[in-house]
């Protein structure tokens, strides 16, 4: 098997970096585009925007200091962009979102109870923040849909990478059971795991979990500068 070619469903956008990473994949690749062309055909209509699918992927790998491992992207459309847990600006906080920022002001914020006015998290990737799914594309209103049509061996190919550059590993953020499942190869040493933040689980281990100030700490003691969790008020 050959790299594949990075010409469709928006793959222009990922940087050569992560290339190697994907080499042997393309029967993957192709079976994806295909499912998901049969999904545009039969009207069933999916997230994100094709163009966006790949944005996760669009700075060099060396940069990658830290994971944030999600499951698929938000269903409803118009919040899916790309990168795991973010929305666009002016877009209604998911729920899950919200308390992922109570979590942030809790343990790194200085504002009380005030949450960010945007879900926009480009400052985090734009800082080596990997914000990535394990499953890169969903059946508008239908989570989880998208599951084993080989998206898995894609996000697997790019955690698997991570691990093995010269830079050394990222730390994982895990939440929930199924990212610890999808991260269970990152260094144990390196990971910081909780419930996930959805309001089904949020109070059962993750408000509390402080996953930003010990991310921090853990980058520190590499030498590494920290994080700028704290978002636009």
């Amino acid at each position: 098997m050959t790299t594949p070619n990075p010409t469709s469903l928006g793959r222009e956008s990922v940087h050569p970096s992560w290339l190697p990473a994907f080499k042997g994949l393309q029967e993957e690749f192709d079976a994806i585009e295909t499912f998901l062309a049969v999904e545009s055909f039969s009207g069933r209509s999916w997230l994100p925007a094709p163009e966006l699918v790949f944005r996760v992927f669009a700075e060099p790998i060396e940069n990658v200091r830290v994971v944030i491992l999600g499951q698929d992207p938000y269903p409803t459309p118009g919040h899916s962009v790309g990168l795991a847990f973010s929305v666009a600006p002016g877009i209604t906080l998911p729920r899950s979102l919200v308390n992922i920022f109570r979590e942030l002001d809790s343990d790194v914020g200085d504002r009380g109870t005030d949450i960010p006015a945007s879900g926009d998290l480009t400052p985090w990737a734009d800082q080596g923040v990997l914000l990535l799914n394990s499953v890169l594309t969903v059946q508008s209103g239908v989570s989880g849909s998208h599951r084993g049509k080989g998206w898995e061996s894609i996000t697997r190919a790019a955690i698997t990478a991570l691990m093995s550059r010269p830079e050394g590993p990222p730390i994982a953020i895990l939440w929930g059971k199924d990212a610890q499942v999808s991260g269970s190869e990152f260094d144990k040493d390196l990971v910081i795991s909780s419930a996930h933040p959805s309001p089904l689980s949020a109070r059962r281990g993750f408000f509390g979990s402080r996953p930003f100030s010990r991310t921090n700490e853990l980058l520190q003691a590499q030498g590494n500068s920290p994080i700028e969790w704290r978002l636009p008020y």
